[in-house]
């Protein structure tokens, strides 16, 4: 299904550089996965993800499964098919959305029903709907089914939902009946160092191919999600993937790669882009701010991506103020290459052992 080696080790960090092969490709690690919720990466097209190095990309179960179907995308031959994307691909379990979308729901041993957030229709989805789910979609790797703890909770809703989370994990590797995709655990347990720890000795135990770190960026402070990677990653198998969710900002995704984490995905430089958030060296600008108005610059001068080599802060600007549907193009396509180009940058440090700069306030390179 996958193999996963470590090719290097950073020596001044618990970072590696690794590759990760997949049926539908190879992916460098550590990587950042774009986030296509609907089966698009919101503004741009598949040629664009290629074109600036994106090797693997993310799509939502609980937004398929409401629309289209996962039924309708099974018939017209998957996923990848469905949406022209021929590299690897990682479909969630839909459990995150179903407890952050819905004020309504109902959660017992077997799963949960919900209300759709489309147009308020009842469903249930169990471990088993969820990789039935997930295996119509046909992805390459897949996700256990769990329930994401919130920030903040006690210890004793945190145990509970760790104990749910294990159960939950155990009856997805039961229901999977797939030779081509690989089903990933995901250890919760909150930011109790101790639930951390026994989480994820109990998924390593059910034995799964690679393992994610779920429930951090969900409201707790920058530093203690930090920690809390730092003391979950080394508590998982050295020689699987390492895949921490919805993480992050680009000082997150050099902090946490130096804590040893493979993988990653985010919102973050698709929604800021159509805010008009740009991320730049050390930092980020917006711009619709006036002091861009005639700006005749690109955002970045040493950027490769399109947006950069053919435009001017002004003309962004301009675009953004009027609403046109090409500003969210442009500016998706500079944030997306930056996110690529920041983890070719982390790898190629990793790769010559070179000290990480993790202060991200003075930041033009991770070494």
């Amino acid at each position: 299904m996958i193999k996963f080696e470590v090719l290097k080790k950073h020596s001044h960090s618990s970072a590696r550089l690794g590759v990760l092969t997949t049926p539908h490709g190879k992916i460098d690690t550590p990587c950042f996965m774009p986030v296509g919720t609907q089966a698009t990466v919101k503004a741009l097209t598949p040629d664009d993800l290629e074109s600036f190095g994106v090797q693997i990309i993310l799509g939502n179960t609980y937004h398929l499964y409401l629309r289209p179907g996962h039924e309708l995308i099974r018939s017209l031959g998957g996923l990848h098919k469905f949406m022209n994307w021929p590299r690897p691909m990682l479909t969630d379990s839909g459990g995150y959305q179903v407890f952050s979308l819905n004020e309504l729901t109902k959660v017992t041993e077997e799963g949960v029903t919900f209300q759709s957030h489309l147009d308020g229709s009842s469903h249930f989805i169990s471990p088993e709907r969820s990789i039935e789910i997930q295996q119509a979609l046909g992805a390459d790797i897949i996700m256990a089914f769990d329930e994401p703890t919130p920030y903040p909770a006690d210890i004793s809703s945190t145990e509970k939902s760790l104990k749910l989370t294990t159960l939950w994990a155990r009856r997805c590797k039961e229901s999977l009946h797939s030779d081509t995709q690989a089903l990933f655990g995901i250890v919760q347990g909150g930011m109790y160092p101790d639930l951390r720890k026994k989480s994820a000795e109990q998924i390593i135990e059910i034995g799964f191919p690679g393992y994610a770190i779920g429930g951090l960026s969900v409201g707790e402070e920058k530093n203690l999600m930090h920690d809390t990677t730092a003391y979950t990653a080394p508590l998982l198998p050295e020689y699987k993937p390492r895949y921490l969710m919805g993480v992050g900002t680009p000082e997150d995704l050099l902090q946490c790669s130096s804590s040893g984490v493979d993988m990653f995905d985010c919102v973050m430089p698709t929604r800021n882009a159509r805010n008009g958030s740009l991320f730049v060296k050390g930092g980020k600008i917006n711009i619709r701010n006036a002091q861009y108005k005639s700006d005749p610059g690109p955002i970045e001068p040493d950027c490769p991506c399109y947006t950069c080599a053919n435009f001017s802060r002004a003309y962004l600007r301009h675009l953004a103020m009027a609403g046109e549907i090409l500003a969210m193009r442009l500016l998706t396509l500079h944030n997306s290459t930056f996110y690529q180009k920041w983890m070719a940058s982390i790898r190629k440090a990793i790769e010559e052992d070179i000290p990480f700069n993790l202060d991200w306030s003075n930041q033009t390179e991770p070494g």
